[in-house]
């Protein structure tokens, strides 16, 4: 199941890649917002974050105009690693270096072709561990230290 989140900003491609995953047989669970009426995005990124957290889903997509906002709420959550990305190296990478758990689109930067690619790369690419994996628990290391 894929989380998927976003703030009034990015509901055209919200729909636009819940369609596509609809079209690919990939399970979501939408946690809004539903309308272009003015939210605020660390609303949305909560309870996305949350859903990966418990388990519930196993990934996650959260979009609001630039990606920064929304991708910067979720990392100030333990335990996830969102990713704002805009380019193929980037959605495959840090997959398989950070095992990065969230998808960030900025949906004022990104069309929805590019960005359903991108969420493509992002799903089927799996973590290589090794010393990334030595880099990762660094990183999340860091959380614990400057609470």
């Amino acid at each position: 199941m894929i989380a998927i989140g976003c703030d009034h900003g990015g509901v055209t491609l919200k729909a636009e890649l819940m369609k596509h995953m609809a079209e690919k047989n990939i399970p979501f669970k939408d946690f809004g917002t539903y309308t272009e009426e003015s939210c605020d995005y660390p609303d949305i990124a909560k309870p996305v974050c949350e859903s990966i957290l418990s388990g519930e889903c196993e990934k996650g997509i959260l979009i609001c105009g630039t990606g920064i906002g929304i991708s910067m709420s979720a990392n100030k959550i333990h335990g996830i690693r969102a990713a704002l990305c805009h380019d193929y190296f980037s959605a495959k990478y840090t997959r398989m270096h950070n095992d990065s758990n969230i998808i960030a689109f900025g949906a004022r930067v990104i069309g929805p072709g590019l960005a359903a690619e991108l969420l493509d790369v992002f799903l089927k690419t799996e973590f290589e561990g090794g010393r990334h994996a030595v880099r990762v628990e660094k990183m999340m290391n860091l959380e614990k230290e400057y609470k």
